[in-house]
């Protein structure tokens, strides 16, 4: 893969297409519609490319097909154009940001205003559960509508069959929500600096004392809960009899058991760890601060391109324990969209623009992380752009290549594998690997991994159990230190008195009421 634009310009730059705009030629419209996005901070091609970043693969949805995708203009400006210029009135989009599903939700609840926003799986369920989103209309499913890029390219393993990860029996959010980025979570690390790769295959590697102070954690609950839960139920996670139900199940459980376990696993982890962090980790890994970092996938590509610039080969592991898949979707929120039926025209076609398989591609080679969109037998633009990354070059040797198997995203009618750059592991048995293992991850990977619910009214309790974990803790101090430290306090203060006392008689000549002078 190229190597990322991330970087604090572009973050910058991001700030740009908070504000209103509007193209002049559209001037002559009486109608503008306010369209409110917000979505997570650098999650969106901002473009400004250079040349040589041009994808070159075949492009069906430009004038010239053969002139690959290129990233000129901002994501937004381009669907403003795109918008305008095909609708009879005009729209303009206010984009803004946060850096948390928890950053969104307070805005909400403190009365900001969002048409479309793209929060995490988890806090889509809040948002279902507190019945805050708009369904998207029927006509954004039409499948004969040539420009319901959503319905007609993602992938039937995100959100189609009945068996898709995106239909949970818990939440009905099939038609409100639809998938943006995905992916799942481990551990990226430096293979020189591992004694063994075995350290790397389970979630232990947090407690693995032979490399203390050299691990990074999420600072946040919800990630670091699941890295307890894998290493608590290690043993039944890890048995050949376990079912996907069961694994689900014991990933989610949050009875009182299971956090009294994980706040003890997560108290003896901030002892081994080098830091919990929120984003540190990319750099802390790069740099070589650390030798491994708890990340997301599509971190985990960013890290590796970085420190491949640099001449450093990183890897991702996914734990044999289990992985976390998560999902980034845009829902429609009735305080926003109201009964306004343009806005809900421009914020499902906003949806839309993004999932074209070419605007998809733009936005994977800019941010790193992995599109829901996948494409079809008639639109082969993602899956070209997969092997233009990671195809197998013309030098390559053939005991040097594997047939990887991406059928389940991509679809069994049109593709089942492609060959590709071994990473020198077993293919049957591959759980290690580079940016294509983080970006596509092998379907045993897939087997393995769960999607992590919404607390719902467990909640504070696990708040309270972070609040244990990552703050002073009382009842962590043993008795004995409890009593000796009472005791260096009591005589402190009596030295403290003493002399206070006897500086008094000294500046007065007198005692304190009921003391006898000395």
């Amino acid at each position: 893969m190229k190597k990322l634009k991330r970087t604090a310009a572009f973050t910058a730059a991001a700030s740009l297409i908070c504000a209103p705009f509007a193209f002049a030629g559209c001037a002559n419209k009486d109608d503008t519609v306010v369209l409110r996005v917000c979505s997570w901070e650098e999650y969106i091609d901002l473009g400004d490319w250079d040349n040589e970043e041009r994808i070159d693969i075949e492009n069906p949805f430009a004038d010239n097909s053969e002139d690959g995708i290129f990233g000129e203009n901002s994501m937004v400006d381009d669907f403003t154009e795109w918008f305008n210029d095909n609708h009879d009135y005009n729209i303009r989009v206010e984009y803004s940001t946060f850096g948390t599903n928890e950053d969104l939700y307070n805005r909400l609840s403190l009365g900001d205003v969002y048409d479309l926003v793209c929060p995490s799986d988890y806090m889509i369920m809040k948002l279902l559960s507190e019945n805050a989103c708009v369904e998207y209309s029927d006509g954004f499913w039409n499948l004969d509508n040539e420009e319901n890029y959503y319905a007609n390219y993602v992938s039937r393993y995100i959100d189609g069959d009945d068996d898709s990860v995106y239909n949970q029996p818990e939440y009905d959010w099939h038609k409100k929500a639809a998938c943006y980025m995905w992916g799942t979570t481990g551990l990226v690390y430096n293979p020189e600096s591992v004694e063994d790769e075995a350290d790397v295959s389970t979630w232990k590697m947090l407690l693995n004392s032979n490399y203390k102070r050299q691990v990074t954690i999420k600072d946040n609950v919800r990630d670091a809960y699941f890295a307890a839960l894998g290493i608590v139920y290690n043993d039944l996670l890890t048995d050949s009899e376990i079912t996907s139900d069961m694994r689900a199940s014991l990933m989610n459980d949050v009875s009182a058991d299971a956090i009294s376990a994980a706040e003890d696993v997560l108290k003896q982890i901030k002892e081994n760890v080098y830091s919990f962090e929120t984003d540190s980790g990319k750099a802390d890994m790069v740099t070589g601060k650390v030798v491994a970092n708890f990340q997301w996938s599509g971190d985990a590509v960013y890290i590796m391109d970085e420190a491949e610039g640099d001449g450093t080969e990183l890897w991702y592991s996914v734990p044999d324990e289990c992985a976390n898949l998560w999902f980034d979707g845009w829902v429609m929120l009735k305080k926003g969209i109201g009964n306004d039926p343009k806005k809900q025209e421009a914020a499902e076609a906003f949806v839309n623009f993004l999932s074209r398989p070419d605007n998809a591609v733009r936005n994977m080679y800019y941010i790193g992380y992995t599109s829901a969109i996948s494409g079809n037998s008639e639109c082969s633009t993602v899956f070209d752009y997969m092997e233009w990354n990671y195809g197998v070059e013309d030098d390559i040797s053939e005991e040097d290549v594997y047939e990887y198997d991406l059928s389940y995203f991509f679809g069994e009618e049109t593709y089942l594998s492609a060959d590709i750059s071994l990473f020198g592991f077993d293919g049957d048995k591959i759980n290690r690997g580079r940016q294509l293992f983080a970006q596509y991850p092998p379907e045993n990977v897939i087997e393995r991994s769960v999607v992590m619910l919404d607390f719902g009214d467990k909640l504070a309790d696990l708040n309270q159990m972070w609040i244990n974990v990552r703050c002073f803790d009382v009842s962590d101090i043993s008795p004995v230190t409890i009593g000796v430290t009472a005791g260096v306090i009591v005589l402190a203060a009596a030295a403290i008195c003493l002399y206070s006392f006897r500086y008094k008689i000294f500046i007065t000549g007198k005692p304190k009421k009921g003391y006898r002078k000395v």
